[in-house]
């Protein structure tokens, strides 16, 4: 395996890992308006409380190896995606002051103004992802030099749109079950037709995009060079179909293991879309940024192979003992959010 393929498929798992593991965090703020009482809506966040943070860890080494490993790639997709990228960053901001200080007064209308955050940030963030994957997979205008050449209005399209639908839905869907999973009594029956309607949306939502996508962009979908791959939508479909199968039995656990799976055969297939390339320009192939002609030196990506392979299992380490020791059922006794 070369070095640039060892990476891009590094980048490929680290998405994975934010994606399935924020993803419930965003799902919870995104279904946070739904909470009746302020018991419930505590009972939401502390629910998330111990794990949001280091969930987000994910994505800074994500941008972080993408900087260190693929700064052309970096260069381009920073400076295209300038206004995007802001956003995304007030909003995982602004989630987290509204997580912080919403318990800070006893007041009502404070906490009303900080869950109201919490909810537009989480389903704000949620939104411009999926359009940022909407953008990689239909590709957005470059140069010869690999210079974004086109408007804020090119990278909001109806498929972008679509597919930022489609993040909301999916996330919405992933942290029902996990609510479901963490709570109980009353609150926990009221979620159980939350799961269903989130996971309805998503189907319809799914469907639209694989049309959308089988129609106008064939190039995503190259299963003919690669036939393996289509292992991964089968895995797909057969998760996304165990959802509802897992509950009407009642396997909570098994709803919320196939959700995960969901996600991360879709990161998958994103992938096998954009490979080689790191961002595809839509005007011209011959303007792509691949794995190839935007990495760092093969000295750089070696060191960095090397410091990703002490690193990544601490990482892994630290997420499991942190969700080992705050696993089971949540409450909103005493201090906390």
């Amino acid at each position: 395996m070369s070095l640039h393929l060892a990476w891009f498929i590094l980048m490929a798992v680290l998405l994975a890992g934010y994606a399935v593991l924020d993803g419930f965090d965003l799902g919870v703020g995104i279904l946070h308006p739904l909470a009746r009482s302020d018991r419930e809506r505590r009972l939401f966040v502390q629910s998330i409380g111990p794990l949001w943070d280091g969930n987000e860890v994910w994505l800074v080494t994500f941008g972080g190896a993408l900087f260190a490993m693929f700064p052309e790639a970096y260069a381009a997709i920073f400076s295209g995606f300038y206004v995007p990228f802001m956003v995304v960053l007030f909003a995982l901001i602004f989630r987290a002051v509204s997580l912080e200080f919403r318990g800070k007064i006893a007041s009502p209308a404070w906490r009303a103004l900080w869950d109201w955050g919490f909810f537009g940030s989480s389903l704000l963030a949620t939104f411009v992802f999926g359009v940022a994957v909407g953008n990689g997979i239909a590709g957005v205008p470059l140069n010869e030099r690999g210079v974004f050449v086109g408007t804020l209005g090119d990278l909001i399209g109806p498929y972008q749109v679509l597919v930022g639908l489609l993040a909301v839905s999916l996330f919405a869907m992933h942290g029902a079950i996990y609510l479901y999973l963490k709570t109980d009594g009353a609150v926990q029956a009221r979620l159980g037709p939350w799961m269903w309607h989130t996971w309805g949306v998503f189907l319809v939502l799914y469907l639209l995009v694989t049309i959308y996508t089988l129609n106008r962009l064939p190039g995503a979908t190259s299963f003919q060079r690669h036939p393996w791959a289509m292992a991964g939508v089968v895995l797909n479909v057969l998760a996304i179909a165990n959802v509802p199968r897992a509950l009407f039995h009642g396997r909570w656990g098994q709803a919320f293991a196939s959700t995960t799976l969901t996600i991360l055969c879709m990161v998958f297939l994103f992938a096998f879309a954009m490979y080689p390339n790191i961002l595809t320009a839509s005007n011209d192939p011959a303007f792509n940024l691949t794995m190839l002609n935007a990495a760092s030196s093969d000295k750089t990506l070696r060191i960095g192979l090397v410091f990703a392979a002490v690193g990544m299992p601490f990482v892994l380490c630290y997420t499991a003992v942190v969700y080992w020791t705050f696993r089971g059922k949540v409450g909103v006794e005493g201090e906390g959010y």
